[in-house]
């Protein structure tokens, strides 16, 4: 080996360290306050005399605008870099987050808790750190990226929880919001080290193609499409739970501060879930592993929903779900780099997010407006146990293999 490349090895394996670390706290921060969202549920709706539903449908506006943008910020990643898009999304979450603290309208609300950190978490979500990962680590080495990747979002979650109800209690909702809103600005500084944006190396015998094509195939192809449909169970189940589980603790007669609780222990459980998640992908099948997932999920809401509510069964379910939670990433992105190889992972990815935050709308906006109808949860619940079972059936038959034109190279 020459002197220069040995100097590009070592450069390397320097920067490796140093992007799955930034990485991680960038996922970190842009999942902490939005995950925190159901703190903010009872406060603001006291404050401003507002409906379950009225905010309900902000927060499932935010999931859709976050859904919606998510193939645009991958396509942004892969072409301008994932620097850039990094920083514009830290300015937009930042944006909404100042912007709900001063909300007074229902329209007010729709548009900085909705659209803008919808948009926001769209440009600086994890989903763009695992592209970055998937560029620049081996094959072998992608799904414990991808788990790692997942589970610092999950940390974030475990952090902002905790924080979001103390400082709620010590200052207010608006001045936490403010202060929410300065973090995010941590961001773009930390992007500097995920510089860098999707290169295409030529391999002997293997197609190339431009992005348009790209999406024209992953539509094509039938474990895509499967895999698609099965996340938006993934949305349906996290954001209801998000949202609605502190209200819900509530309505059962128990203290408000469970509710943090139990966002935390999901978050803290999750940092596990996803590492072990990453690692069992990486060895077996990613696909039936999912339909195990989507299986547990049903059975856990089932239990939780039909034994005597009690502060332990919350933080038993808040476990439970938390090892559950987005455990479903690491084999969802991996399946979507084997098929499709990592060049334009951030797009593609992209629309399978899409339809989990689809998902994340309904579960979000469902869950008000069934309350505000019926005066209960129940409905809702025993619909996510359903979307459940149906998951795991739609998985399972998705193989873990290259398209054609990959397997032809290889």
């Amino acid at each position: 080996m020459s002197e220069n490349s040995t100097s590009v090895s070592r450069q390397r394996d320097v920067a490796i360290p140093l992007l799955i670390t930034c990485g991680c706290l960038i996922a970190l921060l842009s999942f902490g306050p939005r995950s925190a969202m159901g703190l903010f549920f009872q406060p603001m709706t006291s404050a401003n005399g507002w409906s379950r539903e009225l905010f309900a449908l902000a927060i499932a506006i935010q999931n859709l605008a976050w859904g919606a943008a998510q193939p645009f910020a991958g396509m942004m990643s892969d072409r301008y870099g994932t620097w850039r898009t990094l920083t514009l999304g830290a300015f937009l979450y930042s944006a909404g987050l100042l912007l709900m603290a001063h909300a007074e309208t229902a329209a007010m609300l729709h548009l900085s808790a909705g659209v803008l950190i919808g948009l926001g978490v769209a440009f600086s979500s994890f989903s763009l750190v695992l592209a970055a990962f998937g560029r620049n680590v081996t094959p072998a080495q992608r799904s414990l990226a991808f788990g790692i990747g997942t589970a610092s979002g999950s940390m974030g979650q475990f952090l902002f929880a905790p924080l979001g109800d103390y400082l709620i209690g010590s200052i207010g909702w608006q001045e936490t919001l403010i202060i929410f809103s300065g973090i995010m600005m941590l961001i773009p500084l930390l992007a500097v080290a995920l510089r860098g944006k999707s290169v295409h190396v030529p391999v002997a015998g293997q197609q190339d193609q431009n992005l348009k094509q790209a999406i024209a195939e992953a539509f094509k192809t039938r474990g895509y499409l499967l895999l698609t449909l099965g996340f938006f169970v993934c949305g349906f189940h996290v954001a209801f739970i998000t949202v609605h589980l502190p209200p819900y603790i509530v309505d059962l007669g128990m203290d408000p501060a469970l509710g943090a609780i139990a966002l935390a222990l999901i978050g803290l459980c999750n940092v596990v879930g996803s590492l072990i998640s990453g690692y069992i992908g990486g060895r077996y099948s990613k696909s039936i592993f999912l339909s195990l997932i989507y299986i547990g999920r049903a059975i856990a809401i089932a239990l939780f929903i039909t034994i005597p509510a009690t502060p332990v069964t919350v933080l038993v379910f808040a476990g439970v779900m938390g090892f559950l939670w987005l455990s479903t990433v690491p084999p969802t992105s991996g399946l979507v780099a084997v098929m499709f190889g990592p060049r334009y992972m951030g797009t593609l990815f992209g629309f399978v997010f899409f339809s989990h935050q689809v998902g994340s709308f309904l579960g979000v906006w469902l869950g008000g407006k069934l309350y505000d109808e019926t005066g209960s949860y129940d409905a809702i619940w025993w619909l996510g146990i359903a979307l459940g079972l149906a998951a795991a059936i739609v998985h399972w038959p998705i193989k873990e293999q290259p398209v054609a034109r990959l397997a032809a190279a290889e």
